[in-house]
């Protein structure tokens, strides 16, 4: 493949110069010209000949412009032809007019250019050619008035007319092996795509297309072969195609670099580029072609740096496809500036500039198609390496599968006596939870016993009072006669009031009377409080939601828990100001009476352990919240048995001391009062249970 490169290269280059240095043919190369509106009529230029100017031989391009240019080439050199024709290299001039000058006057008109349709000219072919009669081997001069909307580049030869046709044969063959290199692309990748299905082909196959596509309407070759009467198209086909062609360019730059990946933010700078394209295709279908053209000149020069630095900067984040790329992407950037160069008049106008662009797309396409399969080559590696590694990873598998089979027996045994396991320990908790109902009965129970205690209670705690008053005035009226009997009785009643004081101890009876009434009072006293407990922790009539002082909830929970409470284990209260909270009051002492007694629990297991138990009750009030903070500086628990504490029947107690419900119950009443319940526990650190509650169950109200 670049061996035929190569030689089309040399045939572009050096194959025409030896038609050019033939006898019968002469490059036109100095000329004068003159820059004129493209309605000015012949006749107004014929009176302005001074005004023409000279190229000095070298200047061949006259810009993009509205304007007509206006050609003088002198006659002496037709002479010498027989049969002599004027070839214009450029086939993409709109109108051409030839006007042999004589005596100051213009003796006929030929005209011909890409809009006058093949059918009219001299010769059926891409190049643009006058046929010179007599008429202008006689004149003093001819005049060329070239009209365009794009590019205005006058390059052209005298040749016989002989010799015309070998010269178009050589084109029509060097374009013709130019198109079968695009052919073969073509199939070869469509092919490709059918095998493996991966777009980026389908992508290439419509980039080859066009490149082929805009190349042909440079050279004129697509008004021969598609629409030779086609005025629009013909005057539109270059900004058309050569708009398409970069558009799917960069569309396959983005897929075959995958430029979303490795440079994402230069990849949406594409984005822009689209657009510009698009307002050049949409200004040049409904505008101005001249605008267009004029624009996408820029934009090309542009394109290609920024192209360039995107395939580097892949290149530098590791992607090997962009190597490829990258030289394909150069050879055609240079074929892009020379052109443009050439087209915007800074660099001459040759045989070099008028064939690089055809040469340089035909190259990247070539080499875009190595990329491509260079990319096929790493995703074969690819995938030997993605087999080797499965092959190695089912062979340990296998290893794997022998090993299991042999544990899976086992595991089945272990799982079978699980399963019997849990079905002995679902049978015990239901066991369990028939007792906890009848437990919650006897709650029940119990409420109504310290309801109807209470007035008795009341009765006796009441009456102690008048009771040792009572009985200090009668020790007033006994001492107030032993006194008086040391006064007044006889020896002998004295004596006997001395024995009867012995017989009945009188001294032990009065000092035993006032401890039993200290003890009746404390007795009273503890009663009242445990009646009081108890009243305060069930509540189980309380259904509704009402304000409650958790701190009574709290006090009276650790009074029915007082004598299950080992002596060494000290209760700290740490209570703040709280405001009344709504909730559900026997609910959360129930809460309150399973986290306390799971820490003393805690701490009664290891006491000999425990330098100081204690147990800490925190409370602090926030705007919306209060915190209850339960705090025991027990051994805490494994990071194992703290995840799964709150799960029903999960327990760390001995068989028949737990039923794993407690935690359960309290997380279920806590989340159903739209609180949160934490655990903040280490082993060997004590566990600490934080509570917190809304104030508020509803929206907060302002009293």
């Amino acid at each position: 493949m670049y061996k035929t490169f190569a030689i089309l290269f040399s045939l572009l280059l050096f194959v025409p110069n030896k038609f050019f240095l033939e006898e019968t043919t002469s490059k036109i190369e100095c000329f004068s010209y003159l820059l004129k509106e493209q309605d000015i009529s012949v006749t107004e230029v014929l009176k302005e000949t001074d005004l023409f100017l000279y190229n000095n031989c070298s200047e061949y391009n006259f810009g993009i412009n509205k304007q007509a240019v206006w050609i003088k080439i002198e006659t002496e050199d037709i002479s010498g032809f027989s049969n002599p024709l004027l070839v214009l290299n450029s086939s993409s001039l709109d109108y051409v007019y030839l006007y042999p000058v004589k005596s100051g006057e213009a003796e006929r008109e030929l005209v011909s250019g890409r809009l006058t349709g093949i059918e009219k000219r001299y010769f059926n072919s891409h190049k643009i050619v006058f046929q010179l009669s007599e008429t202008e081997k006689e004149a003093d001069y001819l005049l060329l008035k070239i009209e365009n909307t794009d590019k205005k580049i006058f390059t052209g030869y005298l040749t016989e007319d002989s010799h015309f046709k070998s010269i178009i044969d050589f084109e029509n063959i060097l374009f013709g092996l130019l198109t079968g290199v695009f052919v073969g692309l073509f199939f070869y990748n469509l092919f490709l795509y059918f095998s493996v299905r991966d777009k980026i082909y389908l992508v290439y196959v419509l980039h080859t297309l066009l490149v082929w596509m805009a190349q042909a309407s440079i050279l004129g070759f697509t008004q021969v072969l598609f629409w030779p009467e086609w005025d629009w198209m013909n005057s539109r086909s270059i900004v058309i195609f050569s708009s398409l062609v970069s558009i799917v360019g960069i569309w396959f730059l983005r897929i075959f670099l995958q430029t979303k990946h490795f440079v994402p933010k230069l990849d949406l700078g594409f984005n822009f580029i689209y657009v510009v394209y698009l307002f050049i295709l949409s200004n040049a279908i409904i505008f101005s072609t001249t605008l267009s053209y004029q624009v996408i000149l820029v934009t090309q020069s542009v394109v290609v740096l920024y192209v360039l630095f995107v395939a580097w900067a892949t290149l530098k984040m590791g992607y090997r496809p962009a190597r490829y790329y990258l030289l394909a992407w150069s050879i055609f950037m240079i074929g892009i500036f020379l052109f443009v160069l050439s087209e915007m008049g800074i660099i001459p106008t040759n045989n070099l500039t008028a064939y690089i662009m055809p040469l340089g797309s035909a190259l990247e396409v070539v080499l875009l198609s190595f990329a491509l399969a260079d990319k096929i080559n790493i995703l074969k590696k690819e995938k030997e390496e993605e087999q080797a590694e499965k092959l190695q990873v089912l062979k340990e598998n296998e290893n794997l599968i022998r090993e299991q089979n042999n544990m899976l027996e086992e595991k089945v045994r272990i799982r079978t006596d699980e399963l019997e396991l849990a079905l002995r320990t679902l049978q015990n908790t239901q066991s369990q939870l028939v007792n906890q109902e009848k437990m919650a009965s006897l709650g029940q129970l119990t409420a109504g016993i310290a309801h109807e205690i209470n007035n008795p209670i009341n009765f006796v705690s009441s009456n102690i009072t008048p009771l040792k008053r009572d009985i200090k005035d009668i020790m007033e009226v006994i001492e107030f006669y032993r006194n008086s009997g040391e006064r007044e009785f006889t020896a002998s009643t004295k004596k006997e009031a001395k024995k009867l004081e012995e017989d009945l101890e009188l001294d032990y009876v009065l000092e035993e009377v006032e401890q039993l009434l200290k003890g009746m009072d404390d007795g009273a006293k503890r009663t009242v409080e445990i009646v009081k407990g108890l009243r305060i922790f069930s509540r189980v009539d309380e259904q509704d939601v009402k304000k409650v002082d958790l701190h009574d909830g709290i006090n009276s929970t650790l009074i029915l828990l007082n004598s299950t409470i080992p002596g060494k284990i000290r209760i700290v209260r740490d209570f703040g100001e709280l405001p009344m909270v709504e909730c559900l009051a026997g609910k959360i002492n129930q809460v309150f009476m399973n986290i306390l007694n799971n820490a003393v629990h805690a701490l009664a297991d290891h006491l000999d352990k425990i330098a100081d138990p204690k147990i800490t009750v925190r409370t602090k009030a926030f705007t919306d919240h209060v915190v209850v903070e339960i705090e025991d500086n027990g051994q805490g628990m494994p990071e194992n048995v703290k995840q799964r504490i709150f799960e029903p029947f999960f327990t760390t107690k001995p068989v028949g001391k737990g039923t794993g419900l407690g935690l359960s119950i309290v997380y279920s009443i806590i989340e159903n009062h739209k609180g949160t319940l934490e655990v903040n526990t280490e082993e060997g650190q004590g566990t600490t249970f934080i509570i917190s509650l809304p104030i508020y169950q509803n929206a907060p109200k302002y009293e």
